[in-house]
């Protein structure tokens, strides 16, 4: 189709989308709805336990809370005496906080090819660093990775965050590798 004949058919009124025009008022929805519905303060009885297969968490701030907060998600980690998490990767970097306890955490660090199509592997052996009350540590997108209670008598207790940014873009890519004990 020629530059004149795209010109003529923009001019019809039969156009195929409204795109543009829902995209403002659904731009002014949010803006609307984020003002006067979206909780500024979350408050301790609004955070939501779960048994997860990464074990036992509270959620502090998570998409599905109607929070101002729209670009990470935060959790309480509970992780008992002598036990581990569960075992994961996911696509964005993870972040935590040593609230209580000590211990270590196992990555596995992706390897990874990408000529035709993205190739990933896994090493075969974790690095293993450890970690105690007060401590920040870092974890590395889509390392495989699993936080480890060292202490047998105290529970230790993390709180994670994660970016929700690089899932809004399309890498949604989250796999439970391995089931926290008992979940």
């Amino acid at each position: 189709m020629s530059f004149p004949d795209e010109k003529a058919k923009a001019r019809k009124t039969d156009l195929t989308c409204d795109f543009y025009s829902e995209g403002l008022k659904e731009s002014a929805d949010f803006r609307d709805t984020y003002k006067r519905q979206r909780k500024n303060v979350v408050k301790a009885e609004d955070m939501l336990l779960e048994r997860s297969p990464d074990g036992l968490i509270k959620h502090i701030i998570h998409e599905k809370m109607d929070t101002m907060e729209c670009c990470i998600d935060v959790y309480m980690q509970f992780i008992e005496p002598g036990k581990a998490s569960g075992k994961h990767r996911h696509l964005t970097e993870e972040i935590f906080y040593v609230v209580e306890g000590q211990g270590y955490d196992l990555h596995w660090d992706v390897e990874f090819d990408c000529q035709d199509e993205f190739v990933w592997d896994w090493a075969k052996e974790p690095k293993k660093f450890e970690w105690k009350q007060g401590d920040f540590v870092y974890v590395p997108p889509y390392v495989i990775h699993q936080h480890h209670n060292s202490d047998t008598g105290n529970e230790a207790r993390i709180i994670v965050i994660n970016s929700r940014i690089i899932k809004k873009m399309g890498f949604d890519w989250f796999d439970q590798i391995e089931n926290a004990e008992g979940f």
